[in-house]
């Protein structure tokens, strides 16, 4: 089974479990609109490889914690288009789950979806309890403050914002769940996979900030244009199109040249320069071709 159909069928069980008859219709339907259909699912397969590569040995453990991770990432997006952050009406080719549903439910999805993600992580783990804790720190680590996508969001609120810190919080955070989470999920350390999410995560959001400026919002399935209509950091703004694929291209290499050694680390290096080639709009590929 390929790791996407995988993510998927793992995704699709959590979800089944809360949008059961019991549920108000209303919440379960724009639960399902939030998570359904998805899209690259890069953060759980991110977590998928990095357990093949640390040698996996419980699946269902695995799973529990790459749906997790996807469902907090949703649940992200959800809240960020918000009237009182983006006020964005797309999200993924279709409206935004405010605009298709309205605020209060959009609101209550979020939240609804940050629980679920707790729970499939608590429910996936019965075979292996004894790698709970750390994935429910690493998890949790990831969402909050000091330096998760909470305190990401509320880095926008601030007046003098450092690039890097704010990049680290809003995207890398979820990088670093990711790749530790599949770590912890094989049995392994999670803290020397940090640096790899890290790295990986804010090259990632430094792609996402080209994309926001240079791409076709048809192809990218949401409004772009966004940082410099909200005031938020850049790399574009900050740095020109140059110089932003050129740090993207050092932070890509510093998050190759970060993974620890581990059975498969060598097919998961192969893996994520081909995975990167996915980041960056083809219009801006040509370009720095």
């Amino acid at each position: 089974m390929i790791a996407m159909n995988r993510v998927e069928q793992a995704i699709d069980a959590a979800v089944a479990g809360v949008c059961a008859k019991d549920c108000p219709p209303k919440l379960a339907e724009a639960i399902r609109y939030a998570v359904f259909p998805g899209g690259a699912r890069i953060r759980p397969r991110l977590c998928l490889a990095v357990a093949a590569a640390c040698g996996e040995d419980t699946p269902a453990v695995t799973d529990a914690a790459a749906t997790a991770i996807e469902l907090l990432h949703c649940a992200s997006l959800v809240h960020d288009d918000l009237p009182c952050f983006d006020d964005a009406e797309t999200r993924r080719g279709k409206p935004s789950v405010h605009r298709a549903f309205g605020e209060p439910l959009a609101v209550l999805v979020g939240d609804g979806l940050i629980v679920l993600a707790f729970e499939t992580l608590t429910r996936g783990t019965v075979s292996a309890p004894q790698r709970l804790p750390a994935l429910l720190m690493t998890v949790s680590r990831s969402v909050g403050a000091p330096s998760g996508i909470v305190a990401g969001q509320a880095w926008e609120c601030e007046e003098r914002v450092d690039l890097a810190s704010y990049q680290r919080a809003k995207t890398g955070s979820l990088f670093v769940a990711a790749a530790a989470a599949g770590a912890a999920a094989a049995g392994a350390a999670p803290d020397p996979w940090a640096l790899f999410g890290d790295r990986l995560g804010e090259s990632y959001q430094v792609a996402d900030d080209i994309r926001d400026v240079a791409a076709n919002p048809d192809d990218l399935g949401k409004p772009v244009g966004q940082d410099e209509n909200h005031g938020r950091p850049n790399a574009v703004l900050k740095m020109g199109i140059d110089g932003a694929i050129g740090h993207f291209k050092s932070l890509l290499s510093a998050a190759v040249d970060a993974i620890p050694p581990c059975p498969g680390r060598e097919a998961l290096r192969d893996l994520i320069v081909v995975e990167s080639k996915r980041f960056l709009p083809k219009e801006v590929l040509r370009h720095a071709a």
